[in-house]
């Protein structure tokens, strides 16, 4: 194999942005420590959480990259991703859509011998709501905010996984966190997507920036993230351990969403990339880590 040719793994973890997996993990381990200090700590929670998470999207990110394959053939930011460029085969990419679909369903049996059927129930629906994203924006611009739901699944999937019957009665907790997650995605979803305006209006692709222009679009954004705020604001009120440490925290993540929207201007898109993932990884796990400090000090 010559030296500069990646390996099969390599090549798979690049095509499935491994390194996103980030934005849900914070969300689904936040919602995760409030159920666990509940009812207590179980290790072979944690390990299914984990599993089912790490499958699920990977099965959802090679499966848009497959459905995407030939728009993104004529795409110039997105040519040169792994299918296109000839660095993975289609049939390779739909085994391992296959393989991590059936990890993913398999890996809700790990919650059974904790008595806990209910993620085998939903992981079907739940599984076929995230491969529908691919095609979402071939028939709606509201595609930005099926993504956010999709990432929405990890809290909501992880307190249900840790909550059992219990969670009919307390569903106020993870339906924030969700919603939370939902208007977050969508809104630097519809930032990262103003890169896309012109070829989305050439190839009658549906998106905010296509439809609304990029300033508009921004605009938006901008109002999504000051929903999530606010819906974050909410917690207290479901969860009354939030406290102070908290409303600190949640005080720096609205100054990070501000940062983050002055580095993106109509006609200057060159920080997206430092928009999406750098400020948004920061904003994920500063949440999840002001939670944990809140749960053990407050």
């Amino acid at each position: 194999m010559p030296q500069n040719t990646p390996s099969l793994t390599t090549s798979l973890l690049g095509l499935i942005r491994f390194s996103h997996t980030l934005f849900a993990l914070p969300f689904a381990m936040a919602s995760a420590m409030i159920a666990w200090d509940k009812q207590g700590f179980e290790p072979l929670g944690l390990v299914g959480i984990v599993v089912c998470l790490g499958m699920a999207r990977s099965a959802a990110m090679a499966f848009n990259r497959l459905a995407d394959r030939q728009i993104d053939a004529l795409n110039p930011r997105t040519a040169d991703r792994h299918i296109p460029a000839g660095l993975l085969s289609v049939g390779v990419v739909s085994w391992f859509v296959v393989l991590t679909s059936l990890g993913f369903v398999l890996g809700t049996l790990i919650f059974v011998p904790l008595g806990n059927w209910y993620p085998l129930y939903f992981c079907l629906p739940v599984l076929l709501w995230l491969l529908g994203y691919s095609y979402a924006k071939r028939f709606t611009s509201l595609a930005h905010y099926w993504l956010g739901l999709a990432l929405a699944c990890a809290p909501s999937g992880a307190w249900v996984a840790i909550r059992g019957d219990q969670i009919w009665g307390e569903l106020a907790i993870p339906s924030i966190l969700s919603f939370a997650v939902a208007f977050w995605v969508g809104g630097f979803d519809i930032i990262y997507a103003c890169q896309d305006e012109a070829f989305d209006r050439k190839a009658g692709l549906f998106s905010i920036p296509s439809v609304l222009g990029a300033r508009n679009a921004l605009g938006l954004a901008a109002l999504s993230h000051l929903v999530m705020l606010c819906l974050l604001a909410l917690l207290p009120w479901a969860e009354p351990r939030m406290g102070a440490i908290y409303w600190t925290g949640l005080g720096a993540v609205a100054i990070l969403l501000g940062f983050e929207h002055t580095l993106v201007r109509p006609g200057d898109l060159k920080r997206v990339n430092l928009a999406f993932f750098w400020v948004n990884i920061t904003v994920g796990f500063g949440l999840w880590l002001v939670i944990s400090l809140q749960l053990w000090l407050g």
